[in-house]
């Protein structure tokens, strides 16, 4: 290459990155022209383009009426569609698709299980030349279908009075915040294994240098177990975890709720008469449990507070707050951290924050809670429970005892 061809390519290498395809051969085609004889071939050369192109370009320097500054190729250039070329290919493709479509056929988007080589090979046997990639841009473009994972939606057989409940727990909780009194999300997180144990998601760590955990994770080979119970303050955005290490019981429910109340809420609602309770149904703070009634009638008794309870109906537990609200970010907060002790689990659940303020206080309850505690009828009928109005099984008062 001499030593104008050098300078062409050198002046083509610094400018080409910032040109379309149209100025990219109306450059070569100045440089052609100015070259003089053999310019087509030398410029060809020194860009590193086909002579065709360069010719092109020099055509293009002399249109009397340019493409608009916008426009690479005129009206009607370029490769013609695939479905121009090929009629009956997209035809196929939706019959091919809405053979294995899944969701809403009301929605505007649809998607589909089949892989575009699956699908690009089922086109070439009906006798379509169609690759895996003008697929998927046939099925976005043309036939409005995403690429999509499945989504935890399904809740089971609803209850008839589901969203009714949700209305009753909203306005139940609005009330009280507004009167200034205190409100909570309870419940109980995942159990996690104390040890050397693989935690989910990932964390930065030098190359090379991950944690080492063990392979299996036997519960046999935990040095203990981890029992988050979580009490989130609704109004004040806030978060309570009492970690347990015996039994997730009622009376280790009710516990949690008590140290919060020593702790954090009694400080805060210094004129606080009544609190408001939202719990899931089941589990340890369950509608149906005699252990968890008998239980909040003794903190009732000993806060002196009127206390609210409100439970969502089966199967809508993520609805609970606490769940979204405070254990969403705590998991966030811990991923990919072996919990190789209380300590760790202690320290990564109170070091939890949010950008919208979200602070989060941590303690480990090391007190034995027995399972199986029989609750006689005696002593449920000593509880002053009150059933409200609408769904009495889920919405109840307990007053305290007088003095």
């Amino acid at each position: 290459m001499g030593d104008a061809e050098a300078a062409i390519s050198e002046r083509y290498r610094l400018v080409s990155p910032l040109l379309n395809e149209r100025q990219r051969r109306r450059f070569a085609a100045s440089e052609a022209r100015t070259f003089g004889r053999g310019g087509i071939a030398a410029t060809a050369r020194a860009c590193q383009l086909s002579e065709t192109t360069v010719r092109k370009g020099l055509v293009e320097l002399d249109e009397v009426q340019p493409l608009a500054v916008d426009r690479v190729r005129a009206p009607g250039a370029g490769r013609p569609s695939a479905i121009d070329g090929d009629p009956k290919l997209l035809e196929h493709l939706r019959a091919l698709v809405d053979d294995d479509a899944r969701g809403d056929p009301e929605r505007v988007l649809t998607w589909t299980s089949k892989s575009l080589r699956n699908l690009a090979d089922e086109l070439a046997a009906l006798g379509h030349r169609a690759g895996k990639d003008l697929v998927g841009r046939l099925l976005k473009t043309k036939l409005d279908f995403s690429l999509q994972g499945a989504r935890k939606t399904l809740e089971g057989k609803q209850h008839p009075d589901r969203d009714a409940q949700f209305g009753h727990i909203n306005r139940t909780v609005a009330a009280a915040i507004k009167a200034g009194q205190p409100a909570i999300s309870i419940d109980t997180k995942k159990k996690e294994l104390i040890g050397e144990f693989k935690n989910a998601g990932r964390e930065w760590h030098p190359c090379g240098q991950a944690p080492k955990v063990n392979t299996y994770d036997f519960p046999s080979m935990a040095d203990g177990k981890a029992i988050p119970y979580g009490v989130y303050d609704i109004g004040a955005d806030t978060g309570f975890v009492s970690v347990g290490i015996d039994h997730d019981t009622a009376q280790f429910s009710v516990a949690a709720i008590a140290a919060w109340w020593q702790q954090l809420g009694r400080e805060r609602y210094p004129a606080a008469r009544t609190l408001t309770i939202t719990a899931d149904c089941g589990g340890s703070n369950g509608n149906r449990t005699r252990l968890w009634k008998t239980e909040l009638q003794r903190l009732a008794d000993q806060t002196g507070l009127q206390i609210g309870v409100c439970h969502f109906p089966p199967g809508t537990s993520k609805w609970n707050k606490v769940e979204h609200r405070l254990f969403s970010f705590i998991s966030k907060n811990w991923r990919g951290q072996p919990l190789v002790s209380y300590e760790v689990v202690i320290s990564l659940i109170a070091a939890t924050k949010t950008r919208t303020g979200l602070e989060v206080y941590a303690r480990l309850d090391e007190n034995a809670y027995p399972d199986k505690v029989q609750v006689t009828d005696e002593q449920l009928a000593a509880v002053r429970l009150t059933r409200h109005e609408f769904h009495g099984e889920w919405n109840y008062t307990i007053q305290p005892a007088p003095k």
